[in-house]
């Protein structure tokens, strides 16, 4: 049970963290749609209509997705032992995931398509491309930071850390 619930923190934890980098990741694709207005960015407001900080929403749900991939196809390895490209195709699976989770909400009963004029193909075709990038770029990017500090952890304190410690030993 107590590993479970420190997988569940982990999945959340993620879904956080991708959540503030989707929101950020928002604004830019609101501030790149004002410079370069000659990009078609239509299709992509047309469907998605939410404020674009409302991206941490997806944000989250990706963080959480790739985190059920992780557990599937990284388990038992340490992330010294993962490769940045594996990482990030494995943060691309989430974002296919996220993709297609609300057409499962709309199979199971727990969503309705009622109201859409836009089909699902194209839904598909509009969403999934920037999901899937930005799911392997911040998988990309958890990998590094995850790194990091597993390297914080070998390397113990600083020596200037011990020193502090000794000065406070001493009082």
């Amino acid at each position: 049970m107590k590993n479970w619930l420190r997988r569940i923190r982990g999945a959340v934890g993620t879904g956080l963290t991708w959540a503030a980098g989707w929101a950020v990741a928002g604004v830019l694709i609101g501030v790149s749609s004002k410079l370069l207005p000659f990009l078609p960015w239509d299709l992509f407001f047309e469907v998605f209509d939410a404020p674009l900080p409302a991206f941490a929403i997806p944000g989250f749900f990706g963080g959480v997705f790739f985190s059920m991939v992780l557990g599937i196809a990284g388990r038992r390895r340490r992330f010294r032992e993962l490769s940045l490209p594996r990482f990030a195709a494995w943060g691309a699976v989430g974002g296919l995931l996220l993709t297609l989770f609300p057409f499962a909400l709309v199979a199971v009963g727990l969503a309705s398509r009622e109201g859409s004029e836009i089909g699902a193909w194209r839904m598909i075709a509009t969403m999934g491309p920037p999901f899937i990038l930005l799911s392997a770029l911040s998988a990309s990017g958890s990998l590094m930071l995850a790194r990091r500090a597993e390297n914080r952890e070998l390397l113990g304190p600083s020596e200037d850390e011990a020193e502090v410690g000794q000065a406070e030993g001493r009082r």
